[in-house]
């Protein structure tokens, strides 16, 4: 990404706006926009096995593992406002498990690109599929869309909700109702 450019048409966008982009408090304003957009579109420039870094490993445990609640922060590709939630992952090993820590990475990965949910949480499926090729995976995202809340609609209490099942959770009814009552339960905190 070059920044000298992102500063460049921020400054525009500032004036087109009507602002004084020599203000004191808007000065530094394309600079700071910048390393935003560089951090929230991070994970263009992340790769699936840098951040895997060999945490599969070689198991017999065969019942649901599921990570709930992973925090999330998003830029819808439509208008370039934040979507944030909570997404929740399950998957049945055949074989072969994943370093904990790696799932909510993963998520991070897609979250941190212009997305939209639906996408993202295919993406996410998609990856634990292929990496660790399980009887099944899940995938269920909630999320609160600012392009929603603070513009258009403006409805700020709506939750959308996408989810994206393979495997056993796609085909066996009583699986994916374990799952889905696994991710309803009170957090242990």
């Amino acid at each position: 990404m070059d920044s000298n450019k992102i500063e460049k048409c921020i400054t525009s966008i500032l004036e087109e706006i009507g602002e004084d982009t020599k203000r004191e408090g808007l000065i530094k304003t394309p600079h700071r926009v910048a390393k935003a957009y560089e951090f929230l579109t991070q994970g263009y420039n992340t790769n699936i096995e840098d951040v895997l870094n060999g945490a599969i490993f070689e198991e017999e445990y065969d019942e649901m593992v599921v990570v709930k609640d992973i925090d999330f922060y998003s830029m819808c590709e439509h208008h370039m406002l934040p979507f944030y939630g909570k997404v929740h992952v399950a998957y049945l090993p055949q074989g072969k498990i994943v370093g904990l820590s790696k799932i909510p990475r993963i998520v991070d990965v897609f979250a941190r690109r212009l997305q939209v949910q639906e996408r993202m949480t295919t993406q996410i499926a998609e990856t634990l599929e292929k990496y660790l090729e399980p009887r099944g995976v899940a995938v269920v995202i909630e999320g609160f869309h600012m392009c929603m809340m603070m513009r258009g609609v403006q409805k700020q209490n709506s939750i959308t909700t996408t989810s994206s099942m393979c495997g056993v959770f796609k085909n066996t009814m009583r699986t994916r109702a374990e799952f889905l009552d696994l991710i309803k339960l009170q957090n242990l905190r």
